[in-house]
């Protein structure tokens, strides 16, 4: 870490892309674990930017919906170098895990049915299970303050496991709700998000608290409409041709749109918008299966990355799975309907960056969570209790409740959420016992009949 006095010298724009790029293939950990890795490096270490600075931004980014860790690099990316910078920043934060996420789901729909593939997802899926339990745990237990919020939570759960209903109306109730109960009882929905001011003072700073705003980052109609229609008509040019080239009824339209919808709804993480992709791609579009959802989610819980990223394995999967290019060319849909997909879903949080950037940037005060998110993010923990439930049913009961209960998951599920929860292992060490635990067994199986 840098000690002395002044300010460190400001790094080139190739010196700033090294670092994202490096930052591309480590960011492990989901949101805190990146959010903590660039806080190191770029408040304590670099001296790129004030803790100030650097919470200020923060608090904007967890507003959006969208990774907000990813956001936050495209933020500070953008502040330092301008638009490019910010693309560089952010895109480099998305492509390492795209690649290497595209490779894994090409050795899953080649070889997924190997043996000992086939033994490593028995044991993953139970762990898959146990992480969401731990979501719902971690985010409730920041989020339900009150009895009020716990109603909130309790009533999406009902809503979306009892009556059916889709998860952006659950949202927009659960929105209504805390913008009139912010109004008649604000004390209720005054739930911080947790990322408050820090005494630590790291010394001078290239962006420090009291440095002006570079003339580019500063607020104007002018570039605000300049933005706005750049990124409107690079989503409208990207769906046009793709409608033109396809047809609206197409897999890869029907990917794009989709997916524009839900990088819109993703409030509370990755967690909250996967019942949401669940019923449109599962139930609805039939893309991939039950099954396959979760041995995506546990791809992406091992790869670098926003954990977003696993809907580019739900893209692959779909575009393999519906032959959009014909059956000789399984690789190239598949690689073709991730890339879709994740440029649909990540262009709204470079438009939110870019957009909302300067208008921040001309407040400098702490933003404070609104009543509506409030009410959101409680809404999000029930949605993910039942994604809970629904995993741990196609787990356990994997013929269904009139087959035998599966009492080796069960147990790796339990011995996972006892080290999440109790012994605080990390994820990625979790996924990889359990599944050894799983090949294991399988092999054992195999042996003995």
């Amino acid at each position: 870490m840098t000690t002395d006095a002044t300010a460190p010298q400001a790094p080139t724009f190739w010196e700033a892309f090294l670092y994202w790029l490096k930052l591309g293939f480590i960011s492990f950990g989901g949101p805190a674990g990146q959010i903590a890795i660039m806080h190191e490096d770029l408040v304590e270490r670099k001296r790129w930017i004030s803790e100030r600075r650097y919470l200020h931004a923060l608090n904007y980014c967890m507003v959006l919906p969208g990774p907000e860790a990813q956001q936050l690099a495209t933020y500070i990316g953008w502040l330092m170098h301008r638009t490019w910078g910010g693309i560089v920043a952010g895109g480099l934060f998305v492509l390492p895990s795209l690649f290497i996420l595209m490779a894994l789901s090409w050795i899953y729909m080649a070889y997924g049915h190997v043996p000992a593939v086939a033994g490593a997802l028995y044991g993953i899926k139970p762990a898959v299970t146990a992480i969401v339990v731990s979501a719902a745990y971690r985010i409730g237990s920041r989020a339900l303050k009150n009895r009020l919020l716990w109603g909130i939570a309790v009533a999406a759960f009902v809503a979306i496991f009892a009556f059916k209903l889709p998860f952006p109306l659950i949202v927009l109730f659960a929105g209504a709700i805390g913008y009139v109960g912010g109004r008649i009882a604000p004390d209720k929905f005054a739930v911080g998000g947790g990322h408050g001011q820090s005494n630590h003072r790291a010394g001078p700073a290239i962006i420090d608290d009291t440095t002006p705003t570079p003339a580019h980052a500063r607020f104007t109609w002018g570039r605000f409409a300049r933005v706005l229609i750049v990124c409107l008509g690079l989503w409208g040019f990207a769906m046009g041709t793709l409608t033109a080239l396809y047809g609206w009824d197409a897999v890869l339209t029907q990917l794009a749109w989709f997916f524009t919808k839900a990088a819109l709804m993703t409030f509370g993480g990755a967690y909250a918008v996967l019942p949401y992709v669940y019923q449109g791609a599962v139930d609805h579009f039939q893309w991939l299966t039950a099954s396959q959802m979760m041995d995506g989610l546990a791809l992406g819980e091992t790869t670098p990355g926003p954990l977003i990223m696993v809907v580019s394995f739900v893209g692959f999967v779909g575009g393999w799975t519906k032959a959009i290019f014909g059956s000789d060319s399984l690789l190239l849909a598949g690689v073709a309907s991730a890339t879709v997909v994740t440029f649909f879903t990540f262009l709204p949080s470079f438009l939110f960056i870019f957009l909302g950037g300067p208008f921040i940037e001309s407040t400098h005060g702490k933003l404070k969570f609104t009543a509506p998110l409030t009410g959101i993010t409680a809404a999000v923990v029930g949605v993910i209790v039942n994604l809970a439930v629904f995993f741990a049913y196609h787990v356990l009961w994997p013929k269904g409740l009139s087959g035998p209960f599966d009492w080796p998951s069960a147990l790796i599920g339990l011995a996972a959420a006892v080290a999440l929860l109790r012994l605080k292992t990390g994820v990625i060490t979790v996924v990889g016992v359990s599944g050894l635990a799983g090949l294991a067994l399988t092999l054992g199986r195999a042996y003995l009949a």
